[in-house]
C-alpha cells in the first residue's frame, strides 16, 4: 500500500515538493513517520492513548529534522474541523478507520473539507464485495454463504467491523467533492496466510505479486481491503 500511495503522490505533485499531510487514525505512527522521513510535513490525529504513546515513543527516537516535521494531535477523526481549517492539507490519509465507524458519511465529508484543491484523499477500507472469499477458501461454507448477505465481518483481533462496497464509496466520494481517481486491491493473495508464514521466494517477490494483483482485474476485485484515492476538485 505504501508503494501505491507513493505512486499517486508522484503522479500528482511536483518532485521534491514538501506536502502537508494529515493522517487520520494514525495508530502507532508508522505511516506518518515514513512520510516525514520523505520530507513531508505530517500531522497525525489519534484518539487512543496507548497508540499515541507508542507513536510519541517512535518519534522520540528519530533525528531532530524528522521530529520537527511531525505533529501528533489527540482527537477524533470526525472532529477534524475543530483542529484544522478547511483546505489545510495536500494529502489526507484515512487507513483502516472507516471500518470502525458506524456512519462514515460525516467523517468522509470532513476529510474532504481538509483538502486543498487538487489534494489527494487516500482511504483503506474493508471490501464488502469479497467477504465470502476468505471463509470460502478456508472451507467454512456456512460462513461463506452468510457473508454474501452482510457488510459486517471480524478483523484479525475478532472485533466486529463494517465493510464498504466500492460502488457505494465511489458515489460518496463524488458527492463530497473528491471523486474517485483510482483504486487498488490490498491483500489479494496473502489475507488468509498466517503472520508467521514462510516466504520461500523472498519478501520482494511476494510484494511484487501483491502489487501486480492489486492493480489488475479481476484480482483486485476480490482483495480483502481496498485502497481508494480521490482527488479534491
Amino acid at each position: 500500500m505504501a508503494r501505491q500511495l507513493d505512486e499517486q503522490i508522484a503522479g500528482r505533485f511536483p518532485v521534491g515538493k514538501r506536502l502537508r499531510v494529515l493522517d487520520v487514525g494514525m495508530g502507532r505512527g508508522a505511516r506518518s513517520l515514513r512520510l516525514a522521513r520523505a520530507g513531508h510535513q505530517v500531522t497525525g490525529i489519534e484518539r487512543d492513548a496507548a497508540m499515541i504513546a507508542a507513536a510519541r515513543d517512535a518519534l522520540a527516537g528519530q533525528p531532530e529534522g524528522i521530529r520537527e516535521r511531525m505533529r501528533i494531535v489527540e482527537g477524533d477523526g470526525r472532529d477534524t474541523g475543530v483542529h484544522f481549517l478547511p483546505g489545510s492539507f495536500d494529502v489526507v490519509l484515512c487507513h483502516g478507520v472507516l471500518m470502525y465507524v458506524e456512519e462514515p458519511d460525516p467523517l468522509l465529508a470532513g476529510l474532504a473539507r481538509m483538502l486543498a484543491p487538487g489534494g489527494l484523499l487516500s482511504l483503506l477500507v474493508r471490501n464488502a464485495d469479497a467477504l465470502a472469499m476468505r471463509p470460502g477458501l478456508r472451507g467454512d461454507w456456512a460462513d461463506a454463504l452468510a457473508a454474501f448477505d452482510t457488510t459486517v465481518c471480524r478483523d484479525g483481533l475478532g472485533t466486529e467491523v463494517r465493510a464498504d462496497r466500492p460502488a457505494t464509496l465511489t458515489a460518496k466520494l463524488a458527492s463530497i467533492g473528491a471523486p474517485l481517481h483510482t483504486w487498488y486491491g490490498v491483500r489479494v493473495f496473502t489475507d488468509t496466510a498466517p503472520d508467521d508464514a514462510r516466504v520461500p521466494d523472498g519478501l520482494e517477490t511476494l510484494l511484487a505479486a501483491e502489487e501486480r494483483a492489486g492493480r489488475t482485474d479481476p484480482y483486485r476485485q476480490i482483495a480483502a481491503l481496498l485502497h481508494l484515492c480521490g482527488v479534491r476538485g
